[in-house]
């Protein structure tokens, strides 16, 4: 799987690790069982006991450890075995892998790469459906299909116009005008003004206006979306920069969104959507919510069917247009990190055989 593993992924929603309830997730073909002790604190461990390989998901919390329930192993948050019962002596190699794990943003985040290098602060910043300014609503699909496929499809919105007719009511603006895109040393942003036309959108407005939409696009695959209706004029006025959203009519809203790729061929999708408390209320939440589920579920449509058609085709090759910069310049710096880190993992290797030489 050639994804970045130095970075971030999400796991899941806060809320959905209870106390005491190992759960299981695939991360870059890696099973990790992930449980909250009973004072709150989050661990996330290989999901395979040293035994017998047994899922340790289907465990029991004991404490601050967690038991494997077929031979009764049990471990430490360090993924040490700490017991294994009738047996005083523990083999040093009784260990399962550890994995970094944070809270942040209503999700649950978890570093798939060399602990020693993890850094909190590149997570990326995420608006949390706790979030006091922001009435959000989320939630989560999985795809029979590569992350990669998706991460596309939310770098090219010009797919909009024709996926989405139903859903969002896109007209062919979203195809026909090209974004500015910005790149960032850990993705990409892109910015759109078009016009918002009353009828032409579901989401937003009851007369003729400007939209103005930013996203960023952060390693590894993380959306962050804002913006909203302004005066018909103001793209002008402001000579097509950003606009001060403060300032805006209405239809000023946040979605935050993540691609985890779970193995080779399926991945999930992690969704947010709602308004400002300035713009709307929990209302509009859930409008803006029903209209994500459809809109996602035809993107899911089309990519699940995107990947059988590349899996049918012996050697499959893709034609750029004008709309695919964002993708290229974000999967030029996915390749690039993934160059670096096997470059690491290379030298790594070479000193350790020249050191046991």
């Amino acid at each position: 799987m050639n994804y970045v593993r130095n970075t971030w992924y999400v796991a899941g929603w806060a809320q959905d690790f209870e106390v005491n309830k190992p759960a299981s997730i695939t991360i870059l073909g890696e099973p990790v069982v992930i449980w909250r002790n009973s004072e709150n604190a989050l661990s996330a461990l290989e999901d395979r006991c040293v035994h017998r390989l047994a899922p340790l998901s289907l465990g029991r919390c004991e404490g601050q450890k967690l038991r494997c329930m077929y031979h009764g192993l049990l471990y430490d948050r360090s993924g040490a075995v700490a017991e294994i019962p009738g047996q005083d002596l523990i083999p040093p190699n009784a260990k399962v892998r550890a994995y970094p794990i944070r809270e942040k943003h209503s999700w649950v985040w978890v570093w798939m790469g060399d602990a020693a290098a993890c850094d909190e602060s590149v997570i990326p910043a995420a608006v949390g459906y706790d979030d006091p300014n922001f009435i959000l609503g989320h939630g989560q699909m999985d795809y029979a299909a590569e992350a990669r496929l998706i991460n596309d499809n939310l770098l090219d919105f010009s797919h909009l116009s024709y996926v989405h007719i139903n859903s969002f009511g896109a007209n062919e603006e979203w195809a026909r005008r090209r974004p500015k895109i910005t790149p960032l040393p850990n993705g990409v942003r892109v910015e759109r003004w078009l016009m918002d036309t009353a009828g032409t959108s579901r989401v937003s407005f009851t007369k003729p206006g400007e939209r103005y939409t930013r996203y960023e696009f952060l390693m590894p695959g993380i959306l962050l979306m804002t913006g909203g209706v302004f005066p018909i004029g103001t793209s002008e006025r402001l000579k097509g920069e950003a606009p001060d959203l403060d300032l805006a009519e209405g239809a000023v809203t946040f979605t935050s969104q993540a691609v985890t790729p779970m193995t080779a061929k399926t991945a999930r999708y992690f969704f947010s959507w709602g308004p400002h408390r300035k713009h709307g209320d929990a209302a509009l939440r859930d409008t803006l919510m029903g209209i994500a589920h459809q809109a996602f579920a035809e993107d899911r449509t089309m990519i699940e069917a995107q990947q059988r058609v590349i899996d049918m085709t012996l050697e499959p090759r893709i034609m750029p247009t004008g709309a695919d910069r964002a993708i290229t310049l974000f999967n030029q710096l996915i390749a690039k990190r993934v160059r670096e880190e096997s470059s690491k993992a290379s030298s790594a290797t070479s000193g350790l055989t020249a050191a046991v030489g």
